[in-house]
């Protein structure tokens, strides 16, 4: 990955210090998670700056002024975190397929920030991680879930939401925050060091009071389809096809 190497070499000189940071305040609790978020901030908006990619965020007004909020981004690929750490303003966790939750580096995230890995194959231990979820929702903190499971091979093009990712947030009675994604897939998953941009559309919540009496697998639908109808109409609005597409 040229957008990678280009990353490490422009910041190898600090990037040691900002490893040894992130191994030794994920392996305590002596700083606050307001604190670790805005050092993880600063060190992500340094690394896409020099990977050339500049983050675009629309729509931070429509984020929730409590915390205790589940945001449901499509998932492009292994930028779509970065992305998001730049731009959103509130701490937040993620969740994250177990099968990369010990990967180097991705395991020192996933300590620093107190992220959940969920094995889809282990039923007992993904309610487990259910329950954790929604008491930490209600406690306050935000999470980001991949709803699509794993992410698109066709760009822009999104995939179906799944119901059972949003049963924390249901279970938790928190606001459901679409975010629209849009060409988070072109700089780790194509081959060029060109200038890229990445769009972040945080869209309207869903509150509690909109949901409640929708199922699980109805609530994965509608946000699925406010999440694909702004990236068509943006890319429409851009006289661009929809990534993927024929």
């Amino acid at each position: 990955m040229k957008r990678i190497a280009l990353m490490v070499m422009k910041l190898i000189w600090i990037a040691p210090f900002w490893f040894a940071r992130l191994c030794i305040w994920g392996k305590n609790d002596r700083h606050t998670e307001l604190e670790k978020y805005s050092f993880l901030k600063m060190v992500t908006t340094r690394v896409n700056q020099a990977g050339r990619v500049m983050i675009q965020a629309h729509g931070i007004e429509n984020l929730p002024e409590k915390m205790g909020y589940v945001m449901f981004p499509n998932h492009q690929g292994m930028f779509d975190v970065l992305a998001l750490l730049e731009c959103c303003p509130h701490p937040f966790t993620v969740v994250m397929k177990k099968e990369v939750s010990d990967v180097f580096l991705v395991k020192q995230i996933r300590q620093f920030l107190k992220a959940q890995s969920i094995d889809r194959e282990d039923v007992r231990g993904s309610v487990q991680v259910i329950r954790q979820m929604t008491k930490e929702v209600k406690e306050g903190r935000n999470y980001v879930i991949f709803a699509e499971g794993t992410r698109s091979k066709h760009q822009n093009r999104v995939q179906s939401f799944k119901g059972g990712s949003f049963k924390s947030a249901v279970n938790a009675k928190s606001p459901v925050v679409p975010v629209a994604l849009i060409d988070s897939f072109k700089p780790f998953d194509t081959h060029s060091v060109e200038k890229t941009v990445v769009q972040v559309y945080f869209l309207p919540p869903l509150y509690y009071e909109d949901y409640k009496d929708m199922k699980s697998v109805e609530i994965a639908a509608l946000v699925q389809s406010r999440v694909s109808e702004k990236i068509n109409d943006i890319l429409l609005s851009q006289g661009r096809q929809i990534s993927g597409s024929a």
